[in-house]
């Protein structure tokens, strides 16, 4: 029984070290991305495993030839949940939103990279706008995402998306008032992933249009991540 306690011990520390060191080590550059992602799975999968181990062990406990000491099988337990349930929250939120990284509040002319240009080539999903499938599928997972009108000019507009950039803890690349434009990066706080964002002010016969692009540089889905940028974004200025 003491080999049983351990095992089911070791394998829900296990599984919880993969989840705490999956980011941090992403961001470290201790491993690629990938791995990352495949440590958050396996931490599920493991939780999953010993957190199955440990509840055997608490019912054990009703077996008094088979007593274990109460505080092993339930803080193993603990372990289990803690590495199992972030990766599981995780996985319903992707459910919940298309599997898309590239959003933008003007899907029939997105603001397009300069500055950031180079950056976005040499990423795996590039700098080309995904086109009409990518634009259904924003439009049935965030309708909500659209052009900003505001009431003050466009100089004054990109003044106030360039404060609202910096508050965002963006990254800004580039600044330009004339053509009204603002390229940033912003990184995410735990894999530390590189999504670009590019701002583009038009005037509007109301004062300024505002549009913004966000496109995560790797990765299939951003689980909802560019299009809460831009709500978040957006809300600034509102």
């Amino acid at each position: 029984m003491r080999a049983a306690r351990a095992l089911v011990m070791a394998v829900c520390v296990a599984a919880f070290v993969m989840l705490i060191a999956s980011g941090p080590g992403t961001r470290l550059g201790l491993w690629p991305w990938q791995t990352g992602i495949s440590l958050v799975k396996w931490a599920a999968y493991t939780g999953m495993a010993g957190g199955v181990g440990a509840l055997v062990l608490i019912a054990l406990l009703a077996v008094p030839r088979w007593r274990v000491r109460p505080w092993v099988p339930v803080l193993a337990l603990a372990y289990a949940l803690a590495a199992f349930i972030p990766p599981l929250i995780l996985l319903e939120k992707a459910k919940s939103v298309p599997p898309i990284h590239d959003i933008t509040t003007d899907s029939f002319d997105p603001p397009a990279f300069n500055a950031l240009m180079p950056v976005r080539k040499l990423s795996p999903n590039g700098a080309d706008y995904g086109g009409v499938e990518v634009a259904k599928q924003q439009q049935k997972g965030y309708p909500d995402i659209k052009s900003l009108i505001v009431k003050t000019p466009p100089a004054e507009t990109v003044q106030k998306a360039l404060d609202a950039a910096r508050a965002s803890g963006w990254e800004v690349v580039s600044s330009d008032a004339p053509t009204g434009r603002i390229e940033a990066t912003d990184t995410t706080l735990w894999f530390g992933f590189k999504d670009d964002i590019v701002v583009r002010v038009r005037p509007d016969a109301a004062g300024s249009r505002v549009d913004v692009r966000s496109v995560s540089r790797v990765g299939e889905s951003d689980v909802g991540a560019n299009a809460k940028r831009i709500r978040e974004f957006l809300s600034r200025l509102a």
